[in-house]
């Protein structure tokens, strides 16, 4: 639904007169957009402690952008980690195993030289044996516990959302003490880099190359003339308009151009410049 509103944005700007300002026929219209849009929400079902950011901050890749209540899931983490580092149990067993081997042994010997019996013989073994199976049921539960700890883990550091993307906050949606499940909490806009969306007539096909250079003069009251590149050119053409679209990617560093705006772009070469005129250099 947005990328066909703003494919209609876009072919109604193309058919409309020139932007303020322009003055050349080998400038194009488009439409500058955010790089990506993410809604950020939450992994876990619970309710809001604190959201950080509000709309218009700044955020980067990795920032604390709001958390869970996580009192109980924070207590099932420290149980986990205690018995996790709990070691007193596999020791126990080690020296219960040891103990059991060295009668093992002794029962051995004293059977050859014919001291005990074959039952003592087999219940020494059965010792031996049944020792090996506790130290091992014990290791295995220490294994347990570790898993169940980083699950725990894990899960506390579920209800710490953080931002995917360096960018600018558009929206919040939620406020502590809201119960949150399946609904975003914030909408984050990256625009380092900034897309260039561009509607252009079917007859200007052959002419845009992926990885062609353009310049982008963003409209009143930006200004200024920056440099993109063409990353998507369409391969499925709109028969219905005579139109296909295309994609600039423009670097827009400390986030000082705005998304949002509409721009003309001029091509190398007099591109889209009407016959008779040529490019302005």
């Amino acid at each position: 639904m947005t990328r066909h509103f703003s494919r209609v944005c876009l072919v109604v700007l193309a058919c409309l007169s020139p932007l303020p300002g322009s003055a050349q026929d080998n400038e194009l219209v488009g439409l500058i957009e955010p790089y990506r849009i993410v809604n950020i929400g939450s992994p876990q079902i619970g309710v809001l402690e604190e959201v950080v950011l509000d709309r218009g901050d700044s955020v980067k890749v990795g920032q604390v952008a709001a958390t869970l209540q996580s009192d109980v899931e924070r207590a099932a983490l420290e149980a986990a980690r205690y018995r996790a580092r709990m070691e007193y149990a596999v020791k126990a067993r080690e020296v219960n195993m040891d103990l059991a081997e060295r009668k093992r042994s002794r029962s051995g010997q004293l059977y050859k030289d014919k001291l005990i019996t074959l039952s003592d013989m087999d219940d020494a073994e059965t010792t031996k044996l049944l020792a090996e199976m506790q130290l091992k049921e014990e290791q295995e539960n220490k294994s347990l516990a570790e898993f169940q700890y980083k699950q725990s883990l894990a899960t506390v550091e579920r209800m710490t959302i953080r931002s995917p993307v360096n960018g600018i906050v558009m929206e919040r949606f939620h406020h502590p003490g809201e119960r949150i499940e399946n609904e975003a909490i914030l909408k984050i806009a990256q625009i380092d880099p900034l897309n260039v969306e561009m509607i252009l007539p079917t007859s200007l096909y052959a002419s845009i190359k992926i990885g062609m250079r353009a310049q982008v003069i963003p409209a009143a009251p930006i200004g200024g003339r920056y440099t993109a590149v063409v990353k998507i050119v369409d391969k499925v053409l709109d028969a219905a308009s005579g139109t296909f679209g295309v994609r600039l990617e423009l670097p827009n560093p400390d986030n000082q151009l705005p998304a949002g705006i509409k721009c003309r772009v001029v091509f190398p070469n007099g591109i889209g410049a009407a016959p008779g005129r040529k490019a302005v250099r």
